[in-house]
């Protein structure tokens, strides 16, 4: 890395434009020929994520999280940040003036889109300060190559995780820069507890953004003014955030899943703990700083621990155990990467083989870039943390792959600067196979297209597009036209199913997937899975008025249809218990009224 950081030049900024253009291109093409009547919300949570944006224009306060229309009547408060609803909120209310009620569809279109702009930015930046222009090709290349990437920011994509992706290349950015501009240790400071503020999720790029200021002091201790500014930074960032995020009442109130006292004692830990360093005589040699460090490290870790234990157990400490073994366990992105590759091969190979690519690249770039060996163990410190977040849960892919796209942007700049010294056979495929090694898509499609050639069950592939097909009817607008015009009832209906009901209707549902909702899941779970005398009481108990299903969801095929008597078993069957009412008219969806029980035979 120069000692200026080379700027994007004017063909650069074309090429970053002709980039997201096609790739913008692509995604909107790939949606319209998903036709018309499909969904543009296909993860339910990015239909409740409109859901609240859409409460908060109409007037919902700042500090009150609870979603008043779940796990009805009672209303339950959710974990989601304030602050991706601000610029979601603004845009809705732009688009709105413009568009009018085409303006939730603009907003989840462009969201995504303007964000994708942003990551291509981000992976160019720190791609041109770390490798320098000839690796800016594969630094715009290499994401839209990557599933776990584009997943995150194709239309309709609305949640927090996009967001978060950026935050971390962010972190990554501003570690790097802060070597040469002090400024940017605040700045790294802030974007860690900023990201922290947004997501728990974020911590495996938190954890990397203060490994990387720890380890430039151990390099250099003239380095310690920087470690006392990041973690300064980090401290008073969490301690405003929490006074941004929640009110005076619940400042000391301990949560695992979002940001609190637990995590702003953390903050406030690191901070203190780097201060101590950053003032502390520099011990002379790399072994003793890191020793310092790690004590300072290790004592921080203790005192959180101490104070907040249940935390240990991660986000869904206090979830009741039996919907961590059976709600929890099930969700597929949520296992780990070997596991996903027994289970979702092509998608496992298509998001883990790049990473580690740029895992060994990185490895490589540190022995043999001597003169910036400090970046690039920066650059591996965000990519092992966040790697080893992917290796545990295969959904940490998303992290995971654009902290690698710079490794694998050097990979292919060598292999280029050989072959155009050589030219050889070799030299041609060492190119090529850099290329098709660091780009997801084509690992993804070529795993496939093996596993294609190879010994199936005859049904598997059928059923896999049976099912999302019959999936993506279930969510689509078009399937709630009956429901809307019902007047507002209370609903039971699958979990997949509650989100977009809230988006599309103005009803009340039992539940919808999230860890929060303990007692609207239990009581589904229940409802369907269980005799239908324990289905009613649980109606009679919430003051149900409909109860809605979709047959051709995965959760309508579950285990319970091998139980005969339970409610779901007797909807299969076309044979509900007699206090439903079948109401349904033509689409998707299934209706039955829950009949009081004077009318009930």
């Amino acid at each position: 890395m120069s000692a200026q950081f080379p700027p994007l030049a004017r063909r650069d900024w074309l090429s970053l434009l002709l980039v997201w253009g096609l790739a913008a291109g692509a995604l909107l093409l790939r949606g319209a020929n998903a036709g018309a009547d499909g969904p543009l919300f296909g993860d339910t949570d990015d239909a409740m994520r409109m859901v609240v944006v859409r409460d908060f224009l109409a007037g919902q306060g700042w500090h009150d999280l609870v979603q008043h229309r779940l796990n009805t009547p009672y209303g339950v408060e959710i974990h989601w940040s304030r602050l991706i609803d601000v610029p979601l909120a603004g845009l809705l209310a732009l688009s709105g003036l413009v568009f009018g009620p085409a303006a939730i569809a603009v907003t989840g279109t462009l969201w995504p889109l303007l964000l994708l702009a942003v990551m291509l930015y981000l992976s160019a930046r720190v791609t041109l300060d770390l490798v320098g222009r000839e690796g800016l090709v594969a630094a715009l290349v290499l994401p839209i190559l990557a599933p776990a990437i584009l997943a995150e920011f194709m239309p309709g994509r609305l949640d927090h995780h996009n967001v978060i992706v950026l935050l971390t290349m962010a972190g990554l950015l501003a570690a790097l820069r802060a070597l040469r501009q002090p400024l940017w240790a605040w700045l790294g400071g802030l974007i860690a507890a900023t990201a922290l503020a947004i997501a728990i999720e974020a911590l495996p790029g938190i954890v990397a953004a203060i490994l990387a200021f720890g380890l430039a002091y151990v390099a250099d201790p003239a380095r310690a003014a920087n470690l006392r500014r990041f973690g300064l930074g980090f401290a008073f960032g969490m301690v405003g955030h929490l006074m941004l995020a929640r009110p005076l009442a619940l400042w000391f109130e301990a949560a695992c899943d979002m940001i609190s006292p637990v995590y702003v004692l953390a903050g406030l830990m690191v901070g203190a703990a780097y201060l101590l360093a950053s003032l502390l005589p520099a011990p002379r040699l790399a072994w003793q700083r890191l020793a310092l460090l790690a004590i300072l490290g290790l004592a921080a870790i203790a005192v959180v621990v101490l104070a907040y234990p249940q935390c240990l157990a991660g986000p869904y400490a206090e979830l009741d155990p039996w919907l961590i073994d059976n709600w929890i366990a099930a969700i597929v992105e949520a296992k780990p990467w070997h596991r996903s590759l027994g289970e979702i091969p092509a998608y496992a190979v298509g998001v883990g083989v790049p990473v580690l690519i740029g895992l060994f690249a990185g490895l490589a770039a540190l022995r043999l870039e001597r003169q910036s060996r400090l970046e690039w163990l920066i650059l591996l410190v965000f990519i092992a943390a966040t790697a080893l977040i992917m290796l545990a849960q295969v959904r940490g892919a998303r992290l995971a792959v654009l902290p690698a796209v710079p490794a694998a942007a050097w990979l292919i700049a060598r292999a280029r600067q050989a072959y155009l010294a050589r030219r050889g056979a070799g030299e041609i495929a060492a190119l090529l196979g850099a290329w098709l090694a660091s780009a997801g898509i084509v690992l993804m499609l070529g795993t496939g297209a093996v596993l294609a050639l190879l010994p199936q069950p005859s049904a598997t592939g059928a059923r896999a597009a049976d099912i999302s097909s019959g999936r993506a009817a279930c969510l689509a607008p078009a399937a709630y036209v009956d429901l809307r015009g019902l007047p507002p009832e209370r609903i039971m209906a699958p979990i997949d199913l509650g989100s977009h009901i809230l988006l599309e209707t103005g009803h009340a549902v039992v539940s919808a997937p999230y860890h929060r909702n303990e007692a609207g899941l239990l009581d589904t779970f229940r409802f369907f899975n269980r005799p239908a005398e324990g289905a009613r009481a649980i109606a009679a108990a919430r003051g149900l008025g409909l109860v809605v299903t979709c047959p051709a969801l995965p959760e309508m095929q579950g285990p319970a249809r091998a139980e005969p008597g339970t409610l779901l078993n007797l909807l299969a069957e076309g044979d509900p218990p007699d206090w439903l009412a079948d109401v349904s008219l033509d689409g998707p969806l299934k209706i039955y009224a829950v009949l009081p029980p004077n009318l009930a035979p």
